[in-house]
């Protein structure tokens, strides 16, 4: 796949599964750079929502009376969703001929997905309340948590179907241009941070809900009421700046080509092209795939429980008994807040960075990342020989909140934790991006398939954290010294087995395309 493109005066040859065959590259004219700002801009809006899931969804689940065993088999959802949607999604926007372009009728549909899949998270409650579930806190709410699933479920799949779409139109955006790729995806890993951080500046609050008193119900608690609350403001601000880039940024529509000169388009059937694509990939792709893997093998678990793990391992508090767990929850997502914000700091340097060779960047930023997982074990241990009690009516002990001096620990690990956070979120992106121009490959494709290698490692999370934290006490260090261990390994891969792209002058071969839709 990497010997050329295909001759299209030799009907004989076919394309590799991952090509659309095209006419021969024509000078691709530079885009605007504010077009590109306002396409990454709608990544503030995804994020904003991504924080409040990571944030407050994990604790909120629980409270409905899933216990923590199994609250990782929820997010099973987004994985699940992720391996079928990305690469439908992106297979099908590559060849979409709609007059509305490729990529945008897939932008809007993911958004719309998206509001309609917060009413089901927010109202859950009172939802289950009208099916009869009981008021009692600690009572399971059965009927709540289906429809809560239900809504997760659907806010994956439009994640899913949003921000693949997206990521390849800043690709088709960036034509032929090494540096501009990359600075596409500065942009969009900043606009990101951008969100996260007012996000989880949300989460962080408790006093959100006065924006919406209508918010507070019989079913819904004030810890639920701001949860409704953050995710009125992550829609409205989705949909301003969806409609904004969509109405901006236009897209010429795409004609499908004939085939050489025999008159007829190919034709790939979906299953076989995705199968092919996976066959055929370049060894850089491969490799790619390979260390991204390792990579959020490693990552997940942190982001899966990080707020927990503020709530129970450093504050010490345990769900739905007192107020210290849910001190906890809101102090990591002030953490996650602050990571954030250093997260949209190092993001601007990364471009620069990645210039004296990105998977250098990548792999030395990977180590830093096992340091810094390694680092909550030693948290946890200061959290624990620090603990300090009171007494509590009726005898027995009750906690206290942790040290200063531990809670600014935990808060230092978040923040730092943005730095290879950044290099994560923006390199291999534009590693894929560069490899499928180099290839012939299609953008949507080639991203849909690099998600294959991120949403796998968060199924497998989900199903292993739970068991594997319960087998050595039900905490979540167990899967955070797995997780340190495998970032490790992806980062002595990155330094040792994945290519360099070519370099910044080299031009990209022509990209190329088989089937259509409408």
């Amino acid at each position: 796949m990497e010997g050329g493109v295909t001759d299209q005066n030799n009907d004989k040859q076919q394309p590799s599964a991952l090509q659309l065959q095209l006419p021969p590259p024509q000078p691709t004219p530079p885009t605007p750079l504010r077009k590109i700002i306002t396409v990454a801009s709608i990544g503030a809006g995804i994020s904003f929502g991504w924080a409040l899931q990571l944030s407050l969804l994990t604790p909120y689940v629980q409270l409905l009376g899933i216990p923590h065993l199994w609250a990782a088999f929820m997010w099973l959802c987004g994985p699940v969703s992720g391996i079928i949607v990305q690469p439908v999604v992106g297979y099908y926007s590559d060849r979409c001929t709609s007059r509305f372009g490729r990529r945008r009728p897939f932008i809007a549909a993911g958004a719309a997905l998206i509001s309609v899949s917060v009413f089901f998270i927010g109202f859950a409650a009172d939802l289950g309340r009208h099916l009869g579930d009981p008021i009692s806190k600690k009572a399971t709410k059965p009927r709540a948590i289906t429809v809560f699933i239900v809504g997760f479920w659907i806010l994956d799949v439009a994640n899913n179907m949003l921000q693949g779409p997206c990521r390849a139109f800043l690709g088709d955006l960036s034509g032929n241009n090494q540096r501009r790729t990359r600075t596409a995806n500065v942009l969009f890993a900043l606009f990101t941070a951008v969100g996260n951080i007012l996000g989880y500046a949300a989460s962080s609050s408790s006093h959100l809900h006065n924006l919406f008193p209508f918010t507070i119900t019989h079913a819904c608690d004030v810890y639920c009421a701001n949860l409704k609350s953050c995710f009125f403001l992550a829609i409205a601000l989705l949909l301003t700046l969806t409609t904004l880039a969509l109405t901006t940024v236009r897209e010429e529509p795409f004609t499908q080509p004939k085939r050489g000169n025999t008159g007829k388009q190919g034709s790939v059937p979906f299953f076989g092209e995705i199968f092919g694509a996976l066959k055929e990939l370049p060894k850089s792709m491969r490799m790619l795939l390979l260390v991204t893997f390792l990579n959020w093998i490693g990552l997940f678990p942190f982001m899966l429980y990080d707020t927990d793990w503020m709530g129970k391992e450093v504050y010490g508090g345990k769900i739905g008994e007192g107020r210290l767990y849910d001190l906890g929850v809101r102090a990591g997502s002030l953490g996650l807040m602050l990571n954030a914000a250093v997260l949209a700091v190092t993001s601007l340097a990364v471009e620069f960075l990645a210039r004296g060779g990105g998977k250098r960047l990548w792999g030395w930023m990977n180590f830093f990342l096992a340091l810094c997982l390694a680092m909550t074990v030693v948290i946890t241990k200061m959290a624990e020989s620090n603990r300090r009690f009171t007494a509590a009516d009726g005898g027995g002990t009750t906690p206290l909140p942790p040290s200063v001096g531990v809670k600014a620990s935990a808060l230092v690990l978040f923040a730092v934790l943005g730095i290879p956070l950044s290099v994560t979120f923006i390199v291999p992106y534009a590693l894929a991006s560069i490899f499928s121009s180099t290839s012939g490959a299609g953008q949507g494709l080639s991203i849909g398939v690099l998600n294959l290698a991120v949403v796998i490692p968060q199924m497998l999370v989900s199903i292993a954290s739970g068991p594997w934290d319960a087998l050595f006490g039900g905490g979540n260090l167990p899967a955070f010294v797995v997780g340190a261990i495998a970032v490790v390994a992806s980062g002595v891969l990155a330094l040792t087995v994945l290519p360099s792209p070519p370099p910044d002058s080299q031009p990209a071969k022509a990209p190329i395309a088989t089937t259509e839709c409408h």
